[in-house]
Parts: C-alpha cells; sequence; structure tokens
C-alpha cells in the first residue's frame, strides 16, 4: 500500500487498499516496510503510522536493502517491534549479494525469523534484457523472455543453499513458473526450512494477454508465464509444495503501464487483495480442492508461517475471531469499475466467478456487509508477530 515502486507510489493508500480488502473477506493484510536508509525499527514504526487508517488488521515484514554485518542488532529489534519476517531481493537495484545474504540470514536464524526472498538471478535476466532488440522492448509479449524461468530456479537454489548452511527458515515469494517450483522441491528434499507462495495471477492467467493491445496493463514480475507453468503450479499447489497463495497486490493506474516506449521499465505489479478469496475459492473448486485446503492456503499457512498464529488465520478459542460469511453459489463478473481499490485495471477483467462475499469481521466486529463499509476509518490494527 503507497510504497514507491518504479518511480511512482502504488495505488492503493492504507484507506483504499484496507477497505478493497475487507470487500474481499481478507481481514489481515501483511505489507511492507519501505527501505529509506534508517533502521529497521524506524521503517516499522513509520509504517505503522501510515497504517493508522486502515480498516483491517495490519502486520509487517520489514524490507532489508544494503545490509552490513555491523546492522545485526537491528533484527533483535525488529522482533521485539513484532516483525519476524525480513524481505530480501536478488535483483533490482534493492538486491544483496551472496556474502550479504549469508550474513543478515544467520542473524535472522539466531532469533528464528523468516528470510523472505524474491529470487531471481539478476545476471540470466541482463543477459535476456540485453538480448532483446529495441522493437522487441516496445512490445509486452517480450516480458517473459526478460525474465526467463531459469532466473527464478537458479536464484531459489542459490538461496536454499545459503539458508541450509544458516539454518534459517526461508520462504519463496511469488513462485511462477514450474521450474521454480521443482526447485522448490528439491530444496526441501535436501532438508532446507523452505515454504513458498505462487499468486492468483499466475494460477488463472497466463503469457498469452501479452500478445493483446492492452498487454502493458498485466505487467508483472515475474512475468505471467505459460499454460504449463500454471498448470504445473496448480499441482504444487494441489500436493503442498506451494504452502500460501498471496496476493502480491501492487497496483498502478492504467496510464501508469501506457507511459514510454520500453516495457522493461515501466510500472509492475497487479491488484489482488479485493479477488484473492473468490478466485481462489471459486477456481479451486472448479479443479476438485476441498474449500478447507484453499482456505488453509489463503489464511491459515500465511498465519502460521510469518508468526500470526494462533491469533489469525483460524478459528479457535482465544484467536481474534476474524471470520467471513461467504456465500459459494452466488456468480459475478469481476469488473475493476465496479470494485474498490484504487486501480482503475483488474487482471481478472471478464472472469466470470461463483462465490462473493456477504460479510467480513475483524476481532468480531463487522467491518463490510452487504457491499458497504460498516466501520470508521482506523478500525484495523498492527498485528505484531510472536
Amino acid at each position: 500500500m503507497e510504497a514507491p515502486a518504479f518511480g511512482v507510489l502504488s495505488r492503493d493508500t492504507f484507506e483504499s487498499g484496507t477497505k478493497a480488502a475487507a470487500a474481499g473477506g481478507v481481514t489481515t493484510v501483511v505489507d511492507f516496510t519501505v527501505a529509506s536508509g534508517a533502521t529497521l525499527e524506524a521503517e516499522i514504526d513509520a509504517r505503522v503510522a501510515a497504517a493508522r487508517r486502515a480498516v483491517v488488521d495490519v502486520g509487517l515484514h520489514a524490507e532489508v536493502v544494503g545490509w552490513r554485518p555491523d546492522r545485526s542488532d537491528e533484527i533483535a529489534r525488529a522482533v521485539r517491534r513484532g516483525v519476524r519476517s525480513f524481505k530480501f531481493y536478488t535483483v533490482y537495484a534493492e538486491r544483496s549479494d551472496t556474502e550479504q545474504l549469508a550474513d543478515a540470514f544467520q542473524a535472522i536464524a539466531a532469533v528464528d525469523g523468516v528470510a523472505m526472498v524474491h529470487a531471481e538471478d539478476a545476471e540470466l535476466i541482463r543477459r535476456a534484457s540485453e538480448a532483446l532488440s529495441r522493437d522487441e522492448r516496445r512490445r509486452a509479449a517480450s516480458l517473459p523472455r526478460s525474465r526467463p524461468a531459469a532466473a527464478e530456479s537458479t536464484a531459489i537454489g542459490l538461496v536454499a543453499d545459503l539458508a541450509m548452511r544458516a539454518g534459517v527458515r526461508l520462504h519463496i515469494a511469488h513462485v511462477s513458473s514450474a521450474a521454480g517450483c521443482e526447485a522448490v522441491r528439491r530444496a526441501r528434499a535436501r532438508g532446507v526450512r523452505i515454504t513458498a507462495e505462487t499468486c492468483p495471477h499466475y494460477l488463472v492467467l497466463d503469457e498469452k494477454v501479452y500478445e493483446r493491445a492492452d498487454g502493458r496493463a498485466w505487467s508483472v514480475i515475474p512475468p505471467l508465464r505459460s499454460a504449463v507453468d500454471r498448470e504445473a503450479l496448480w499441482s504444487a499447489v494441489a500436493d503442498g509444495t506451494m504452502d500460501a497463495i498471496a496476493t502480491d497486490h501492487c497496483p498502478f493506474l492504467r496510464a501508469d503501464k501506457e507511459a514510454g516506449d520500453d516495457v522493461l521499465a515501466i510500472p509492475c505489479g497487479l491488484p489482488g487483495v479485493e479477488t484473492l478469496l473468490p478466485i481462489v475459492l471459486s477456481e479451486g473448486a472448479r479443479r476438485g480442492l476441498s474449500p478447507e485446503r484453499l482456505t488453509a492456503l489463503v489464511a491459515g499457512a500465511a498465519a502460521r508461517i510469518f508468526g500470526l498464529s494462533p491469533r489469525k488465520g483460524q478459528v479457535a478459542v482465544g484467536g481474534d475471531a476474524d471470520l467471513v460469511l461467504f456465500d459459494p453459489k452466488r456468480r459475478w463478473t469481476v469488473s475493476a469499475a465496479k470494485l474498490h481499490m484504487g486501480s482503475d485495471v483488474s487482471p481478472y477483467e471478464g472472469l466470470e466467478v461463483r462465490g462473493a462475499v456477504v460479510r467480513t469481521l475483524v476481532r468480531g466486529r463487522s467491518v463490510w456487509a452487504d457491499g458497504e463499509l460498516v466501520v470508521s476509518l482506523g478500525w484495523g490494527r498492527f498485528v505484531p508477530a510472536v
């Protein structure tokens, strides 16, 4: 929510984004701090303050950029602030090199935290991107070629090796490919303490959308891949290779994505917080997955991995009474114009969905009912990980 990316701010504020979350049956969002050069605890405090108008609860991952060994104490202080998961990149200007990752993983292991990684190999991406002609860089269809699946699987293998040496819990964000799934399986078979997630857009869409006239609207990193990859991801969801399905919610306007000639330089990211639950339950049911398995994928697993359980992610005595009333028979068609997010484009535009949210409760209180927000801004609270 309202995070700097690709030279602009993502287009949901904590107000609009958590309203969309409530409308979609999401009772807690886990967002990221924004690396600013300050200490991790200062960045956590700033993000908690930014979320003060949220209408659902908010947890945080700490974004780690520019790691140095003398910052180790910041990890322990972040844990005392209620943040136990730490986000690293192996690409972008924010990337951490192998030495930085190895050192940081040891510091996180010492407090039993979670190292969360955006895993793509920077060198493979650089070479693939440089191989594209100027004309190819104008076409959205070039996006998958610029970031090959091998970049994902290679980076997962590397960070898994580092995690195993450090003994840290490792979480791989937004796995997009069959090769990425296999890399996760190999790491787990070797004893790496690894969990992984994929996203609804990788499970529903494929790279053919980039061939459309509005193909730029679906730009996301990692990019959408082939139908074969999509089916492999569903298999990984079914067999437990993927522990969770998460949104990677990062919305932009259509105009943001249409600016400039180079598709490799446009804002990449898709909205998904409002459509996560209906789409996962609808598409998953169509593929024979049980409601119990699907709700575990979108709620229970994330709460467990990131230290929000037992307060969040389950219906249990002593929990927060975060509940969703869901009508599994109601049919509706996704339209960005009818959603509540800050973006004017949905990757699922025109998709018919079976199942809709009727009411969302956070900490026992209704926040969304029958298509309306029924709670004041600021009902949401920061949820510390334990």
